[in-house]
């Protein structure tokens, strides 16, 4: 996770490239989806601050990161379902449409479920690992 933030850093066209694939995918889907990850993140790194303090705060945490885990890839599963509607929706407008068009709209409407499923493996792995960790302390 730190090897990505310092990638990021070190190559601005990188956060470009993520915030135009963000803007490509709608704003309305993605930029939820991206403030679940920042709370992942936040989640995250307060539970690693604290973890020796309390067990009871750290549980809480577990359960906010599964949580808001799943809320992501249920919310860009959405996105997708209601980008595929449109897509269908042009379609029928237009009549016979080209596959290079169709497919465009294909590619845009999963941008939201591959944004919710990365939020949802980085809380499903620090879920994991807080879980272990828990478990070796006694």
């Amino acid at each position: 996770m730190i090897s990505l933030i310092v990638k990021l850093t070190h190559n601005p066209l990188l956060l470009v490239q993520l915030f135009d694939r963000m803007k490509e995918g709608g704003m309305f889907f993605m930029f939820p989806i991206f403030s679940m990850l920042l709370l992942v993140l936040f989640l995250i790194i307060k539970s690693v601050l604290r973890m020796r303090k309390r067990h009871s705060e750290l549980q809480k945490n577990v359960r906010l990161l599964n949580s808001i885990g799943l809320l992501a890839v249920v919310w860009g599963m959405l996105g997708q379902l209601i980008g595929v509607i449109g897509v269908f929706d042009q379609v029928d407008m237009i009549g016979e449409i080209s596959a290079h068009v169709f497919a465009g709209g294909l590619k845009v409407s999963a941008l939201p479920p591959v944004f919710g499923f990365i939020v949802f493996i980085v809380s499903r792995i620090a879920s994991i690992i807080f879980i272990w960790i828990r478990q070796e302390g006694g």
